[in-house]
């Protein structure tokens, strides 16, 4: 079982697999802090020095000034401001995974096209073998090859 878990383990697919979703990991703490630290702080000043971390609905019946306070007294919120950060923190990474797999397919190997191997009669239009020599539907005599 040991044999057989190594040889799973070992395969070029899995290791593929771990390096991409390492990878992944990463790109997407990336992402986060492109979010939070460069992009929301400009959008919250157009939109009035608004922190978007900041912003919650306390369920609680009690005021809080920051989310943290909120937080440090254990008061039940909704964190709608960093749901809009997660939010957009997908559609980054989604978008930038669409742009990478788009390069990719189109500098993948595209598949020749496999040679016909049937060809229509010049007299019935059916489809007949390459080689050919007398149609099976019309019992024309053809040339072996010819189209």
């Amino acid at each position: 079982m040991l044999k057989e878990f190594k040889e799973f383990a070992m395969r070029g697919n899995v290791l593929d697999m771990a390096v991409g979703i390492i990878i992944g990991a990463s790109f997407g703490k990336i992402i986060t802090s492109f979010v939070s630290d460069i992009l929301m702080p400009p959008i919250g000043l157009l939109l009035g020095r608004v922190d978007f971390s900041n912003l919650f609905i306390n369920l609680s019946g009690q005021d809080y000034t920051s989310l943290a306070e909120a937080k440090k007294a254990g008061a039940a919120t909704i964190n709608y401001g960093m749901f809009a950060n997660t939010v957009l923190d997908f559609l980054i990474v989604a978008f930038a995974i669409f742009l990478l797999i788009k390069q990719v397919n189109r500098f993948a190997k595209k598949p020749a096209a496999e040679a016909p191997s049937t060809r229509d009669c010049p007299y019935c239009c059916s489809k007949i073998p390459l080689p050919a020599v007398r149609c099976a539907y019309c019992t024309a005599t053809l040339q072996a090859g010819a189209a």
